[in-house]
């Protein structure tokens, strides 16, 4: 594999989208000049976060209060889900099938699954569903032939859209993945349905877009991940203002040392092989997030999310290192008292949440095990005590920027934002897949992802169109892929 050339002790060289010396905190003030769609080149001197000078409204600016006359359902909840048979989607359905009581399914989609997608058709009985792909209709027509209750089927994209919108769902589930999940998110706002939000995409890259656009229709966005539910559990009832600090946690990926608390020292992660990425300490997950995971381009995307979710500034949002994944995120108050959300690692739980917020359902214990922390130090001992030396404890750090040169990155794509934050996730996404496929270095990632930053910089929008939105999303791929082991991460000429 051809080296990308990239310079490190863990340091990347400076571009002009990046000003190294510069921490995910601190204000300093940096040069740059950004071409906005439309408008003479200008230039500014300023900190980043002041840069988007109209940021979108929050989700939940700081506090999470229901608003009087939200209504508590007597019956089954109807939902629609989007991505039913992946992860996210299959989980949900378990929620359901635990619940029939709580939540009913009146709309499926999924990609290309045909047999679990026809199993679940037969086992929750929604009245539409849609397959992505459109070749796959009469496939599965044939695997329903037997249903009673046969239910509409509407193929390809337009499918997704009218599961999005179904007129009888209240909350939409979005587990689709990618910018895929974008059209589909914004049909259901404009129906007037909550969003499940399992989609980063949503918020990474559509935010400027769809967070006006939620306000506007009243719709709640309740995230359906583990560290923003964390977040949002936590600010349940917060008076306004009282919020000071946001806090991430991160397991830290896979370069903790299996047999000791110490981590791979810096210099080794340039002979980093496939193999070692997707080795995680602690958990069995896909490989693009394993690697995430071990970049902490995972962590940089949540900050942009945690942003755009609660409003706080970047420089209020931290990130820190907690090797035992019990704590699943913080939140500091104005008079420094600290919040936190502890758990086991599940994500039926932040799942459940968005589907029954602000109401909290009874689980049974057989089948939600309880986190016992009299219990915890014991079932570490037993399960891992070969693997860590602080055995029963919850401990924290703070990650390395130099071997973590993803929150820099992250943090100045935040503070640019517009179609910046989209660009970032969709350069990682190409990134990673030409790591996973062997075609660059693990440490080329963090290149990568820095010079397509950097090349958007003199076409950055900063309030976009979803068309837009998805338009420099697809450029950021084709141009991520662009970038060439054999000349030192130049790039040919793309379509632009």
């Amino acid at each position: 594999m051809a080296a990308l050339k990239p310079s490190f002790r863990g340091e990347l060289s400076a571009v002009s989208f990046l000003d190294p010396s510069r921490g995910p905190f601190g204000q300093h003030k940096v040069d740059l000049t950004f071409q906005r769609k439309g408008k003479r080149a200008i230039s500014l001197r300023r900190t980043f976060c002041s840069m988007q000078q109209a940021p979108p409204p929050p989700a939940w600016p700081g506090r999470a209060v229901v608003e009087p006359g939200r209504r508590s359902w007597d019956g089954p909840k109807p939902i629609s889900i989007i991505g039913s048979t992946g992860s996210i989607g299959t989980q949900t359905l378990a929620i359901v099938a635990e619940n029939p009581d709580k939540f009913r399914v009146v709309a499926l989609a999924a990609g290309s699954n045909v047999t679990l997608l026809a199993n679940q058709v037969k086992t929750f009985k929604p009245k539409l569903v849609s397959v992505r792909n459109e070749s796959l209709v009469d496939e599965l027509k044939e695997a329903l032939a037997d249903c009673e209750e046969k239910p509409e089927i509407i193929p390809g994209e337009q499918g997704i859209i009218e599961v999005a919108r179904h007129p009888d769902a209240v909350t939409v589930v979005t587990g689709i993945v990618g910018c895929a999940g974008l059209k589909p998110t914004v049909a259901a706002i404009e129906a007037g349905k909550d969003i499940a939000l399992a989609n980063k995409e949503t918020l990474i890259a559509g935010g400027p877009f769809v967070l006006p656009l939620a306000h506007k229709h009243k719709v709640k966005i309740l995230p359906a991940d583990s560290e923003h539910s964390a977040i949002f559990q936590c600010i349940q009832g917060l008076p306004e203002g009282a919020l000071r600090r946001i806090i991430l946690t991160a397991s830290g990926g896979a370069f903790r040392q299996v047999y000791s608390h110490m981590d791979w020292p810096v210099d080794k992660l340039k002979d980093v092989k496939v193999a070692d990425a997707l080795k995680h300490p602690n958990w069995s997950m896909g490989k693009k997030i394993t690697v995430d995971s071990a970049t902490l381009f995972n962590k940089g995307l949540e900050v942009i999310e945690a942003h755009y979710l609660y409003g706080a500034e970047y420089d209020d949002i931290e990130i820190v290192i907690h090797p035992q994944s019990i704590i699943h995120s913080m939140v500091e108050t104005q008079d420094s008292s600290v919040l936190a959300q502890l758990g086991w690692a599940d994500m039926r739980l932040p799942i459940l949440y968005t589907l029954s917020w602000p109401d909290r359902i009874y689980c049974s214990e057989v089948t939600w095990p309880r986190l016992d922390l009299c219990k915890y130090s014991i079932f570490i001992t037993l399960m891992l005590c070969l693997q860590y030396s602080w055995l029963g404890s919850l401990t924290f750090k703070a990650p390395e920027n130099a071997k973590f040169p993803s929150m820099n990155i992250a943090y100045a794509a935040g503070r640019a934002g517009g179609t910046m934050t989209g660009v970032l996730s969709a350069a990682n996404e190409k990134a990673v897949e030409l790591f996973l496929d062997e075609k660059i270095s693990y440490l080329d990632i963090f290149k990568v992802v820095e010079l397509t930053c950097d090349a958007h910089q003199n076409e950055l929008v900063t309030s976009p169109s979803l068309e837009e939105i998805i338009h420099y999303d697809l450029w950021a791929r084709r141009y991520a892929a662009s970038l060439q082991p054999s000349s030192g991460l130049s790039p040919v000429p793309v379509y632009k």
